[in-house]
Parts: C-alpha cells; structure tokens; sequence
C-alpha cells in the first residue's frame, strides 16, 4: 500500500495553497474558487498553526450568519489541525480521517510543513491500486507474468 509521500509526489497540482490568519473568509473563499481546492492551509511566519475548510464556512460563518467580508480566517480556522508523515500509510489516513471526521491531512516532515492530502487524492490512490491489484490477478489466474 502506497504511503503519504507517494500520493504527494503522485498530484498533479502539488501547490499547497495558504492564508494568513488575517485573511477575510471572503478572500480565502475566492482563492479556494479560483483553485479548485476544499481547504487551505493557515500559516503565520510560515508555521502551521491550523486549516479552513469549505465545512469551516459552512458550520461556523454560514450558520452562524456571521459576515464573510469581515470575518477572518484565525476567527474560524481549525486550529491545531491533525497531521500526518510522509511515511504514514493510505490505510492509516484513512482511518484517522474516518475516526476525526476530517477530510484534510496536513503533511509534516521534521515539523515543516510539505504539502496536504484529501480524502480524494486517497480514494483515487486506493482506487488505482485495487485496479493494478485485479490486474495481476487476473494475469495470475491466465498463467501470465506481470
């Protein structure tokens, strides 16, 4: 089973996208429209210090009714977020994600931070291997080498 650092290195877009803790809600969310993405990362002075999500908005602006344009991200973050090694493993991950309820893995190496991984990018990496693995066996039960 692959490991954080090969799903890392297996994006296409491998940008980690950012905020500070200053930034509006309204401009986090524009940037997340404009990426494509469900989550930043928050970092002052380029440490981690949490992660605002589509579900931050959701349960604590939207719900709240509180204003996006004036709200800012440190008000509404997830601080201290879980995270995860470039080591640690797809099944690993996924089971944390399941247990939190958390769809966002900050990745950490040596206390730096390398990149995020999603629930996506581990369902389509489980995905992809489930498929490799039905291949070989398929080759297997022919008598062909892989």
């Amino acid at each position: 089973m692959k490991n954080v650092s090969k799903i890392l290195n297996s994006k296409s877009d491998a940008k980690l996208h950012s905020v500070h803790p200053g930034t509006t809600v309204l401009d986090a969310l524009k940037l997340m429209a404009e990426k494509g993405i469900g989550a930043l990362v928050v970092l002052d002075n380029s440490q981690l210090v949490g992660v605002f999500s589509e579900r931050d908005y959701a349960r604590k602006i939207a719900l709240m009714e509180r204003s996006s344009s004036t709200t800012t991200i440190g008000e509404v973050m997830t601080a201290s977020p879980i995270c995860v090694a470039p080591n640690d493993t797809m099944e690993f991950c996924m089971e944390l994600m399941t247990e939190k309820h958390i769809r966002h893995l900050p990745v950490l190496q040596d206390g730096e931070l390398i990149g995020m991984i999603s629930i996506g990018d581990l369902v389509k990496n489980i995905i992809e291997d489930q498929k490799a693995m039905i291949l070989q066996l398929q080759n297997y039960m022919r008598g062909e080498s892989y």
